[in-house]
């Protein structure tokens, strides 16, 4: 009874999460909201420094407020529209792309910085001169995790305002966006004054006025297929479950076969473009696959081993990270050659936690001979632990930087040995169909 409890508790979670899956995709498909960080977000903050008749300084602050989530390279590129008239006079810790059409302003002592009605900007990189530097800067657009590293998450640039027409008061621009696939800004939201100390603490200043503009990501807008899958497998069957076919895409045209070498001019980029998608073929042809495998299992623990496997050619994945959400990660005892933090959203479900490298020894998943990382953890088996039936021993779900991947079906699990693909169901089904026919012959 307990085994078949189990079963169907676990049948009536997928059920359900299959059900808030969809009405989530049909009601609002562009708003990024993730369950297991359901306060992560983007957040610009504008702040008002000072606000003359000719022009107004302005400091601009980029936080990461995701627990897991990062930008990578070629990194943010924050843009919006001004307006009215106004132009970007000077900037520290980041630049725009463009500077534009400064003609309204010529017989001034210097041009602009940008003239553009819609600016972008982008960071600057570390080896930027000592003068251009502001604080938390020059990162190249890239911003750490809440959890990974907490002391990278920001970026911080100032600029300084003016307009062809002074007299006009300041205006907050509008149609923000944060120039990184998959995420989409709201509109500015005024908030209390930011402040500010000095004098070690002993004198507050705050700013005139601040905004908020919130930016939230979606996996669906940032790309139309997945990127990663999951194959699994248990020291108790010899039956490895691969990724399901087709997992990440169909189409064979844009991958290249194992002992085949890519086109040099395909492995030509710049690091600061996005770079395109080149993998090795396979049934699955996603670029990350994670293999799942129980080792082993001891009196009162069980041994998990864990292998990414990177598959795109043209892309090291550097501060990976992989999310799993397991009902016994509650009891998690020690794990080999990875950092572990528990992601416990809630406050009370701790069933969900957050992997990634460590520092200098195996941050970057690259691609190649070498492109895996792995790692090994020890779980203890706790009172509600249930036994490997029913594919209890493996995750529900798994992420990599953050995107779901695809798991295999239930019922392809590797089972345990004299035991029916479906467990308990499949046992009452027997009974059911042999108490029919005794009851058939009977008459």
């Amino acid at each position: 009874m307990t085994q078949f409890y189990f079963s169907v508790q676990r049948s009536v979670d997928m059920v359900f999460s299959l059900v808030s899956f969809f009405i989530f995709i049909s009601v609002s498909p562009s708003y990024g909201y993730d369950p297991l960080d359901p306060h992560g977000n983007i957040t610009i903050k504008w702040d008002l420094l000072q606000s003359n008749p000719d022009t107004s300084d302005v400091r601009v602050s980029i936080f990461n407020f995701q627990l897991y989530r990062h930008i990578e390279r070629p990194g943010w590129q924050l843009g919006w529209e001004w307006q009215g008239d106004e132009a970007i006079m000077s900037m520290l810790g980041a630049e725009a792309t463009e500077q534009g059409n400064c003609s309204r302003f010529k017989g001034g002592e210097n041009l602009p910085h940008c003239c553009e009605k819609k600016p972008m900007i982008i960071d600057l990189l570390p080896e930027a001169s000592f003068n251009m530097k502001t604080s938390n800067c020059c990162k190249g657009g890239v911003l750490s995790s809440m959890v990974q590293d907490p002391s990278n998450y920001a970026a911080i640039f100032v600029m300084k305002i003016g307009a062809v027409n002074s007299s006009d008061q300041f205006k907050m621009p509008g149609n923000f966006s944060f120039g990184v696939s998959g995420y989409t800004c709201g509109q500015p939201v005024r908030v209390p004054p930011s402040r500010y100390s000095s004098d070690s603490g002993r004198r507050w200043t705050q700013a005139l006025g601040t905004w908020n503009i919130t930016c939230m990501y979606s996996q669906f807008m940032a790309s139309s297929s997945p990127k990663c899958c999951v194959s699994l497998s248990a020291f108790y069957n010899t039956t490895i479950v691969p990724c399901p076919k087709c997992s990440c895409s169909c189409h064979a045209s844009k991958c290249v076969k194992f002992g085949e070498t890519p086109p040099v001019l395909q492995e030509m980029r710049d690091s600061n473009q996005q770079l395109s998608t080149l993998i090795r073929c396979s049934s699955h042809m996603c670029p990350i696959r994670i293999h799942w495998h129980i080792k082993q299992s001891y009196k009162q623990y069980w041994r998990v081993k864990v292998t990414l496997n990177n598959r795109n050619i043209l892309k090291n994945y550097s501060q990976w990270n992989l999310e799993a959400v397991h009902p016994n990660l509650k009891n998690l005892t020690q794990v080999f050659s990875f950092n572990y933090e528990p992601l416990n959203p809630y406050g009370h479900i701790n069933d969900s936690g957050m992997f990634w490298g460590i520092r200098y020894y195996n941050d970057m998943l690259q691609e190649g001979v070498n492109g895996y990382v792995q790692t090994e953890m020890l779980m203890r088996k706790g009172e509600d632990f249930p036994s490997f039936r029913q594919g209890w021993g493996f995750p529900t779900r798994v992420l990599f930087n953050g995107d779901e991947c695809v798991m295999p079906l239930p019922d392809q699990y590797p089972t345990l040995p004299n035991t029916g693909g479906n467990g308990p169901i499949f046992s009452l089904s027997l009974i059911v169909l042999s108490l029919l026919v005794l009851t058939i012959v009977s008459f």
